[in-house]
């Protein structure tokens, strides 16, 4: 498969180099954009949709979404997707060439999660039309907030993509020849302990301490195997707190003399299992409220828990048969590489893709050591996964 490779890397030099961290991916849309439209995509293919409208948290735009027509009308439309958002490390990064890599400048992550699958898809559309070569119709997604949440996807409607849709190949990973078939699922949920202040030195037991609170649930959770990785009856799963503050996510308390009246803890569950997500959550709001029991004021009154849970995307699991795997499969070796089919324990945009009805798998184009100040872009890898994709969208069914 002829490919112009240092056009190729030349475009994702420019991506990298324009900022657009998550929620903030109004610049780096609009490169895109200008991108295809110096290429030759008519302005009437591309349309933004409103998915920033819907998405709970500010976002600059919605999904960039892009229809071309097929030289082969008579096949099924396929999709393409990445997500235009990096890490907040990510800003202010510089890419510079380093031999067969591209590194960040400075102490900021490089944000090749993920540019490189920006410039897979937009190179996709510059061999397309620069070899002149058959295929099927296509539809490109750019997702926005993928990092915050996979925002993009979630609040996505399937008929902005097309009539038609069979199936859809997501960019965002290492290895052009690793194909993820099935993610995890997730669940975030928030603990508001509200105790009672008093004065710590004169009259701390008219005090209840949310600090003390929260303390003895955390040990409830860790001595009952529910935190970090969790093994339950040969199911498996993963927990995590992410912070522990107050209502506006600093450090709870006001003072060493005063009983802290108020914690704010925030988590999430993990597992391929939709059922152990709920159970390994349920077992952390059990042990808290148990938690609020035991701390009384000298009145005997005691605290209160709030536990609020929110599902952030599904699990999902393609069989190794299913068409869009075929296809994957035998794609990867039309570039002279193996395939390997494997799920993964981070969430995707596949998650919602699949949950939308939209078969998905997902393949890497050279990210590595991502959302780090070590992360660097592998160049050779970066070349299969255009590759790869010119493979996907060219090969006859």
């Amino acid at each position: 498969m002829a490919l112009d490779t240092e056009a190729a890397i030349d475009r994702l030099m420019h991506f990298l180099a324009i900022e657009g961290i998550t929620g903030e991916e109004q610049a780096i849309a609009t490169a895109i954009r200008q991108s295809l439209l110096d290429l030759g995509v008519p302005e009437s293919a591309i349309r933004f949709d409103t998915a920033n409208e819907r998405i709970p948290l500010p976002t600059q735009t919605g999904n960039l979404i892009v229809e071309l027509p097929g030289t082969r009308d008579d096949e099924p439309r396929l999709l393409f997707s990445t997500h235009m958002d990096t890490v907040p490390l990510a800003r202010g990064a510089v890419p510079v060439r380093k031999g067969s890599r591209i590194v960040p400048q400075g102490e900021t992550a490089l944000g090749g999660d993920n540019r490189t699958g920006v410039a897979v898809l937009v190179t996709l559309v510059a061999e397309l039309f620069k070899q002149k070569l058959p295929h099927p119709p296509i539809t490109l997604l750019f997702t926005v907030r993928e990092e915050s949440g996979l925002f993009g996807a979630r609040y996505l409607e399937k008929a902005d993509l097309g009539d038609d849709l069979a199936m859809c190949f997501n960019v965002d990973g290492r290895s052009a020849a690793h194909l993820t078939i099935g993610a995890v699922g997730a669940e975030r949920w928030e603990i508001e302990i509200t105790g009672k202040a008093s004065h710590a030195g004169v009259y701390p037991d008219r005090g209840i301490s949310a600090t003390l609170i929260a303390a003895l649930g955390l040990t409830r959770v860790h001595e009952g195997g529910w935190f970090g990785k969790v093994e339950k009856d040969s199911k498996f799963g993963t927990s995590n707190i992410g912070t522990f503050g107050d209502a506006q996510g600093r450090a709870a308390g006001d003072a060493t003399n005063v009983v802290t009246d108020f914690v704010k803890i925030t988590g999430e569950s993990r597992s391929h299992d939709a059922r152990f997500i709920r159970e390994i959550s349920g077992a952390y709001k059990a042990a808290f409220h148990d938690a609020a029991e035991q701390v009384r004021d000298h009145e005997g009154k005691k605290g209160k828990v709030k536990f609020t849970s929110r599902q952030d995307y599904h699990p999902f699991k393609l069989k190794e048969d299913a068409p869009v795997v075929l296809r994957a499969r035998a794609a990867v070796e039309a570039i002279s590489r193996t395939p390997e089919v494997k799920t993964t324990n981070g969430g995707l945009d596949a998650n919602w893709l699949v949950k939308h009805g939209i078969p998905t798998v997902t393949f890497g184009a050279g990210q590595n050591e991502i959302h780090t100040i070590k992360e660097f872009v592998d160049l050779a890898e970066f070349d299969s996964g255009c590759r790869l994709a010119l493979a996907l969208a060219t090969m006859a069914e």
